[in-house]
């Protein structure tokens, strides 16, 4: 299983040009090694208020969502467990300066995560 977690801070670029960059590793990773699986991570929302950066990364996911069901082997994982409140607001608690995760926010998305990556050892989806 390889896991992948890259493109927010590509911040010069578009949703399709940071889509088109995740799924080019993507294939390449399945070129050398095509027996694996590939678990991309979504990319979490950022800064505390809504913004057009959190905006690009809510259509960077979309645009993956699309994409990964065509690619063999390869998944997105949503790792957002709710870190936008229905204020559009995101707590410090979860992302200390609204961008990097705290250890309550790397909790909160290391267990589902790890939840989905015992499921692929055992041969789930």
């Amino acid at each position: 299983i390889i896991v992948l977690w890259v493109g927010t801070f590509n911040q010069g670029n578009t949703a399709e040009q940071i889509s088109g960059g995740i799924q080019a590793i993507v294939r390449c990773m399945q070129q050398r090694q095509p027996q694996a699986k590939v678990v991309v991570l979504s990319l979490l929302p950022r800064g505390k208020n809504p913004n057009p950066l959190r905006d690009r990364n809510k259509q960077v996911n979309e645009l993956l969502a699309e994409a990964m069901p065509s690619m063999p082997n390869a998944m997105l994982f949503d790792l957002d467990p709710g870190f936008v409140h229905s204020d559009g607001t995101i707590s410090h608690n979860d992302m200390y300066d609204y961008l990097h995760l705290s250890r309550q926010g790397y909790a909160r998305i290391c267990q589902p995560l790890h939840k989905k990556l015992l499921q692929l050892l055992e041969g789930r989806r």
